[in-house]
C-alpha cells in the first residue's frame, strides 16, 4: 500500500490560495468553520486522512489528472453554479429501483432525502419515473456479465430535453447497467457538465452482480428484439440494503460533485476521489474534504454546521419512509425501515466534526 502526503503548505495553499482575494474571503468565514477547514494542514490531525493507493489499478495510478486546488475551481470560466432561478436538481428514475412499487419509491425517497442534506440549501425534486421505452434509447446484452445495459449517451440527450427551467441540473438513476460505447464493457455514469445532465446506475452495487449466483443474466437478445422494450419488464434489481444505498448515495454525490465543476480530488481521502472500480469505490469515504468542502460551499453557500446537522437528521430520522406497512417481494412481506446500518460510522465522524466548529 502506498500513501499520497502533501506537505503542510501545499494543503494550506490549495485550501486557502495565496492570491489576496481569496485568502481575504477564506478570513470572512465564521471562526469555526475555518477551525474545522485548517485540520486539513494540521500535522497531527485525525479527521482526514491522507488518500491511499492499493493497486496499480487505482485511479490516481492509471488516470493521471492535474490536482484542482480551491483558486483553480474558483476561477474555472467553464464552472456551473446554482443561480437565484435555479437552485433546483431534480432526479428522474428510468425503469424501477426494487422488485416492488413501493421498494423503489421508498428508495428514490431516501436519496433524494440524503441529496437535500448534502448539497444543503437547494432544492431536490423528484420526477414522476418513466419506463426505458420512454427515452427511445439502444440497448445490449453484455457478453461478459450477460445482463442487460442501456445506452448512457442516449439516455443523456432524453434528460437534456426534459430538463426543467428552475433546474440547476438533471440526473437519471436506474438498476440498469449502463455503456457509453459499443467498444466499452461498461461505465457505472455519465455526465454533461455543459448540459448539466448525468445518468448513473446502481445496478454492480448490489451484494451479488459479481458472483455466480447473480439473477440478472439473460441470454442474448433474438434476432429482430433489439428494439423490443419488452425485456425491461420485471428484470432483476437487487436487494435493497444498508451498503446498497451506502454506494448509491456515495455515487449520486460524487456524480452531482462533478456538475458543480469540482474535479476528481487529489488531495486527502475524499468522497471526490476518482475510483476504477468497486473495491476502490468502497474505500472513497463520504465526506469530502476540506478543499472540496470549500467549493462546494463556496458554490452554494451553505453554512456547515446546518450542513452536518442536516445529513445527521437524514440518517437518525425515519420520516424518508413515512410507515408503509408490508408489501409483498420475492422474499416474502416486508417492512421499510430506512437501512442506514452502514451509515453509523459516518455519522459518528460528523459528530466529531461538528464538535471542532462549535467549540
Amino acid at each position: 500500500m502506498e500513501t499520497v502526503r502533501h506537505s503542510e503548505h501545499t494543503l494550506k495553499t490549495a485550501l486557502i490560495s495565496e492570491n489576496p482575494r481569496l485568502v481575504s474571503q477564506y478570513e470572512k468565514l465564521d471562526a469555526g468553520e475555518k477551525r474545522l477547514l485548517n485540520e486539513a494542514f494540521k500535522p497531527d490531525h485525525d479527521l482526514f486522512g491522507p488518500i491511499t493507493l492499493h493497486s496499480q489499478s487505482d485511479w490516481i495510478i492509471s488516470h493521471p489528472e492535474a490536482p484542482q486546488d480551491f483558486e483553480q475551481f474558483f476561477s474555472d470560466p467553464y464552472r456551473k453554479a446554482p443561480s437565484p432561478d435555479k437552485r433546483s436538481i431534480y432526479i428522474q428514475c428510468i425503469g424501477s429501483l426494487g422488485n416492488t412499487r413501493i421498494i423503489s419509491e421508498e428508495y428514490i425517497k431516501w436519496l433524494k432525502g440524503y441529496c437535500e442534506a448534502f448539497f444543503y440549501g437547494l432544492t431536490v425534486k423528484l420526477l414522476e419515473p418513466v419506463p426505458v421505452s420512454a427515452t427511445r434509447c439502444s440497448f445490449r446484452v453484455n457478453d461478459n456479465t450477460q445482463n442487460l445495459q442501456i445506452h448512457a449517451g442516449h439516455i443523456l440527450k432524453f434528460l437534456k430535453k426534459k430538463k426543467p427551467e428552475d433546474a440547476f441540473c438533471i440526473v437519471g438513476i436506474t438498476m440498469i447497467d449502463l455503456y457509453p460505447r459499443d467498444s466499452w464493457n461498461f461505465v457505472f455514469g455519465q455526465a454533461s457538465l455543459t448540459d448539466g445532465v448525468g445518468i448513473f446506475s446502481f445496478a454492480r452495487y448490489g451484494r451479488d452482480f459479481y458472483s455466480s449466483r447473480y439473477e440478472g443474466r439473460v441470454s442474448k437478445l433474438q434476432k429482430g428484439f433489439s428494439s423490443d422494450y419488452a425485456v425491461f419488464e420485471n428484470y432483476y434489481t437487487p436487494q435493497v440494503t444498508s451498503v446498497l444505498l451506502l454506494r448509491s448515495c456515495k455515487t449520486l454525490t460524487h456524480e452531482i460533485g462533478h456538475i458543480f465543476g469540482l474535479r476528481h480530488c487529489q488531495w486527502l481521502a475524499c468522497l471526490m476521489q476518482g475510483s476504477n472500480h468497486l473495491e476502490e469505490a468502497d474505500r472513497r469515504p463520504l465526506n469530502l474534504c476540506p478543499i472540496c468542502l470549500r467549493k462546494l460551499q463556496c458554490a452554494i453557500g451553505f453554512n456547515i454546521i446546518e450542513r452536518y446537522k442536516a445529513l445527521v437528521r437524514w440518517i437518525e430520522d425515519e420520516s424518508d419512509s413515512p410507515g408503509v406497512s408490508t408489501e409483498r417481494s420475492r422474499e416474502g412481506a416486508v417492512d421499510l425501515p430506512k437501512p442506514v446500518d452502514a451509515f453509523k460510522e459516518w455519522k459518528e465522524w460528523i459528530i466529531k466534526c461538528l464538535a471542532v466548529v462549535q467549540k
